[in-house]
């Protein structure tokens, strides 16, 4: 797998409230910029998403995915393998930490991107570093005030 990008942000609420938004991968689209759709296909026997297709534009990537889910004991995060893609991407691995810290949460997003393409590694890295920190600027929005 090739290396990994990460990032990091404090959410002033419980894991458990965090995790309520990320499991929550239909909504994406209204709170992660850059994704234009999300659909579960298929639920774990807790209803959790256990498969996903996304639609995703971060230019310079543009791709239609299917992620596969694993869910952290206690609410502690989750990760994702590629399924299938097409266009740009030919994979997407990823994860997200939730650790109590001071009354609240912090979130470690984790993102590898296998290119389909020929991409050099500074744009694959500056499109991977523009999806966290959308990704963890939304989360924060959406879990501490509901914003979409």
């Amino acid at each position: 797998m090739t290396e990994r990008t990460e990032g990091r942000i404090h959410v002033e609420a419980a894991p458990a409230a965090v995790m309520a938004v990320l499991a929550d991968v239909g909504a994406y689209p209204e709170w992660a910029r850059g994704i234009r759709s999300a659909e579960v296909l298929v639920r774990d026997a807790r209803g959790r998403p256990a498969e996903a297709a996304f639609h995703v534009v971060t230019p310079p990537i543009e791709a239609r995915y299917t992620l596969r889910y694993r869910y952290a004991a206690r609410a502690a995060g989750m990760s994702w393998t590629t399924v299938a893609a097409s266009g740009a991407v030919r994979g997407v691995h990823g994860e997200y930490v939730l650790a109590p810290a001071d009354g609240g949460t912090d979130v470690t997003y984790r993102l590898a991107m296998e290119p389909a393409i020929a991409l050099p590694g500074f744009l694959r890295r500056r499109a991977e570093r523009t999806i966290i920190d959308a990704a963890l600027g939304g989360l924060k929005r959406r879990v501490e005030v509901g914003e979409r």
